[in-house]
């Protein structure tokens, strides 16, 4: 028999999930949501039931995916406390929250806890799906991670499994990647501006180069996609940059992102001297 999954929370993250999982032929017993509209499109979009309580999906369920904003799995958890959670796996799917943060004391309740996080931006409840066979599942728990592993993988996923005490570490990591460069070309567009562009205009010059960046950086590796002034240790065109930014939060995100860059630039060019930009940074 099939093991059953429902959800509690039908944002994008739960309905993308659940779609997925449905396409993939497991078996989804449906969803609660406070908004009962919201569940109740969950339910047509993936082929599943409307429950009226957190319960009463949980009751029907051998999986349960609190798919609830991150301050809120703890809560929804503790709700729970009254069913019979016994076999059960209770998920979430913080980046941030490990399984023992998340569900305290759950192996009292004879359940196990996981996190079970797509290392994908889940931006369109209704499109995502088709992409996450694509992604990376990361997983961790306070019970055998078997199950997850060969489970996500017979969906297409490639799956990492990671410890609970290392959760804010990969979560700073994946917000790095995705988060923080939104800063950074926001910056650069209001730059481009200034001197003149359009914001479409901007988008549109930017995009080669950043797109060819990526290309470089995910092929080669930071280290050998590294080029401009810092790597060449241009000292005099990195004090024009920062005289042009002010003292503004521009200047400090230039200032933090060169630092680093000095550190890449000086593992691709051991020979080469880099002393006079890091005064100049500091």
């Amino acid at each position: 028999m099939q093991t059953k999954i429902g959800f509690i929370g039908a944002g994008k993250v739960g309905v993308s999930l659940g779609k997925f999982f449905r396409e993939g032929g497991l078996p989804v017993t449906g969803y609660y949501n406070r908004h009962r509209e919201a569940a109740q499109a969950a339910a047509d979009f993936t082929e599943s039931a409307c429950f009226d309580s957190a319960e009463a999906v949980a009751d029907a369920s051998d999986v349960i995916f609190l798919t609830v904003p991150d301050n809120k799995i703890r809560e929804v958890y503790e709700s729970l406390r009254g069913v019979d959670l016994r076999g059960k796996k209770i998920c979430h799917c913080s980046g941030a929250l490990s399984a023992e943060e998340a569900f305290p004391d759950i192996e009292a309740l004879g359940a196990t806890g996981y996190s079970i996080h797509p290392l994908f931006p889940v931006s369109d409840k209704w499109a995502s799906y088709k992409e996450l066979g694509s992604a990376f599942f990361c997983i961790e728990g306070t019970g055998p991670l078997d199950f997850w592993v060969k489970t996500l993988e017979s969906l297409g996923p490639r799956v990492q499994e990671i410890s609970g005490d290392a959760k804010a570490t990969y979560h700073a990591a994946c917000a790095i990647s995705s988060n923080l460069v939104c800063a950074l070309v926001n910056t650069s567009l209001n730059l481009l501006q200034d001197c003149g562009f359009t914001e479409a205009g901007a988008r549109e010059a930017l995009t080669p180069l950043i797109l060819s960046n990526v290309k470089h950086l995910l092929e080669d590796g930071p280290v050998q996609a590294l080029t401009g002034p810092v790597e060449r240790g241009d000292a005099e065109t990195v004090r024009k940059h920062l005289s042009a930014l002010g003292d503004g939060p521009e200047a400090a995100l230039y200032r933090a992102a060169s630092e680093v860059l000095v550190s890449i630039a000086e593992c691709k060019n051991p020979d080469r001297e880099y002393a006079g930009l890091r005064r100049i940074l500091e």
